[in-house]
């Protein structure tokens, strides 16, 4: 295992990964907020709290360290100095209009002990918690919502604010203000806490660069190849941003752009697309292709040069990854209902821990089946409340370290 961010692949064998402990910020969800913090339903907590430990002792046992959100934040908010900035940008960040409250809320955290502090933030601080008089116009007419601060319920999908590819971090520009601020924590860590991102890290993509993107759509296909989906939440300008840096700066070659359909259903890359072995993948049918992609290489004077690319997505992979062939294993097999049903319940979103080995949540069963007649090892999750977030084990996972292939 080599120290500190190495991600190669999206398969090699998992080392250290990157995780949230569902909590209290769910209990924040109303069906009054569902649209604007991107939920359809509210998971009942002590169970998504099990599924998720289930989660992550599964992990353990099959010898990955794992690192949580809540924790490596602290690390680096160690510092009196560089919490009070950590507060003040939070806040910054938290649409607050009235000065007496945002002065009301840095007095507030700062009075916490630090992990307390962190957990507040990630839970959201209500009105009730602060009595201050707002002298807002905005606050006066927003005064029936009960929270000076949102929670962050998505928070557990830790592979949308950041990304580890190769031996650096991308911190996303979160596409939502629901989820712009769960990027501001990863932004902290990689700063300040030199165990989770070691002196000499390299960084692809900052929180605050201008364009939207989104880890759900990163995928590191290989040693040489990152794949990134332009989709409802990843722009092209972030693409073209990323792909610039990390073609001059790292051993990668080649950036492919998935352009994919803007939909909820489509929400991110790894949501209809995962690589499941060397040659194996799962898939929402509707991705087979034809395909519209776009690969970005640099010319001998280091400039982008862009390509477009037309075909099956079984073409385009045997001919990038020098496959003889691939094997597509379709969300649902043949069965139309049974592609929909599981693929609203993430069934093509598979995280590998090694090559042929995956963790899926269990109520997958007909795609779960396909996998291990082709093969494939299928670790199972209960899911009965994580899945009412709509992501899968992929989702839920940033992978900070893997063995190269």
């Amino acid at each position: 295992m080599k120290p500190g961010i190495n991600n190669y692949s999206e398969i090699g064998k998992l080392n250290k990964v990157l995780l949230h402990r569902i909590g209290g910020e769910i209990e924040g969800l109303v069906p009054d907020n569902f649209e604007r913090l991107l939920f359809d339903d509210i998971p009942y907590l002590k169970v998504a709290q099990q599924e998720h430990d289930r989660f992550a002792d599964l992990l353990k046992e099959n010898g990955v360290e794992v690192i949580y959100y809540v924790d490596e934040t602290v690390k680096a908010l160690k510092d009196k100095k560089i919490r009070t900035e950590f507060v003040k940008k939070f806040i910054d960040e938290s649409n607050i209009y009235s000065q007496a409250v945002k002065d009301a809320l840095e007095e507030y955290l700062l009075s916490m002990d630090v992990k307390a502090m962190v957990e507040k933030v990630i839970s959201g601080v209500k009105k009730s918690e602060l009595p201050v008089k707002s002298n807002s116009l905005a606050d006066y007419i927003a005064s029936g919502y009960p929270y000076y601060t949102d929670p962050m319920p998505n928070l557990y999908f830790t592979r949308d604010p950041g990304a580890c590819v190769g031996n650096g971090v991308n911190i996303h520009h979160m596409s939502t203000v629901a989820r712009r601020r769960e990027a501001l924590l990863l932004q902290y860590m990689f700063r300040y806490n030199k165990e989770f991102a070691p002196e000499g890290t390299e960084i692809w993509y900052d929180y605050d660069d201008a364009y939207s993107m989104e880890g759900g759509d990163v995928l590191v296909l290989s040693k040489d190849i990152v794949a990134i989906g332009l989709s409802q939440r990843t722009t092209v300008a972030g693409i073209e941003s990323m792909a610039r840096k990390i073609l001059r700066q790292s051993s990668f070659k080649k950036i492919i752009v998935f352009d994919i359909p803007k939909c909820r259903a489509f929400m991110h890359l790894d949501t209809v697309f995962t690589m499941v072995d060397y040659d194996k993948f799962t898939i929402h049918p509707e991705i087979e292709g034809p395909l519209q992609l776009f690969e970005i290489t640099l010319d001998k004077d280091g400039n982008a040069h862009f390509d477009s690319i037309q075909d099956s997505l079984e073409n385009i992979l045997k001919a990038e990854l020098s496959l003889p062939a691939v094997d597509l294993i379709r969300c649902g097999g043949d069965d139309a209902q049974a592609a929909q049903r599981e693929q609203w319940n993430d069934g093509s979103n598979t995280l590998a821990i090694a090559p042929g080995i995956v963790v899926t949540y269990e109520r997958n069963y007909v795609t779960n089946d396909l996998l291990e007649k082709k093969g494939i090892k299928v670790l199972t999750i209960p899911s009965s409340e994580l899945s009412r977030g709509r992501g899968g084990p992929r989702c839920m996972s940033c992978p900070v370290n893997r063995d190269d292939l």
